[in-house]
């Protein structure tokens, strides 16, 4: 039943959602992930603690998904690391383009009806569309 009807999805869109606006109400900060990794790899006193909270948080929800929901981790065999350190080069490239990443602009920027976040969105959306459509029909 759980794999035909997206319920886990649903769970976590609304988990995300509160997340990001309980961290905004609370805090007046953004979950935008590129910008709370930035400010952890260039720290300014006082705002380190909760981005490191933030990310350990995640990371450690992610395994406990694993175990307590039985979500299986991903299959990694056939994934070749220098595609996949270029696939992560071009991420970070487009994460500093676009002033920000999926995130920030998909979650929290569309939340606050940014103009900036909805076209950074659209263009996200449209990129993964053409690289799915690439993927599957040319190569």
């Amino acid at each position: 039943m759980l794999s035909t009807i997206p319920w886990l999805s649903l769970i976590g869109g609304i988990t995300l959602g509160v997340s990001a606006t309980l961290l905004l109400m609370m805090n007046g900060k953004t979950a935008g992930i590129s910008g709370i990794l930035n400010g952890l790899l260039t720290p300014k006193k006082g705002d380190y603690s909760w981005r490191l909270l933030f990310v350990v948080g995640m990371i450690a929800g992610g395994i406990l998904s694993m175990g307590v929901i039985g979500i299986a981790p991903p299959d990694l065999q056939g994934i070749s690391l220098p595609l996949l350190v270029i696939a992560g080069t071009l991420v970070g490239i487009g994460t500093r383009l676009a002033n920000g990443c999926t995130s920030g602009h998909g979650i929290c920027g569309l939340g606050r009806l940014s103009t900036r976040s909805i076209v950074a969105t659209c263009v996200f959306m449209f990129v993964a569309g053409v690289t799915v459509f690439v993927r599957l029909h040319w190569l």
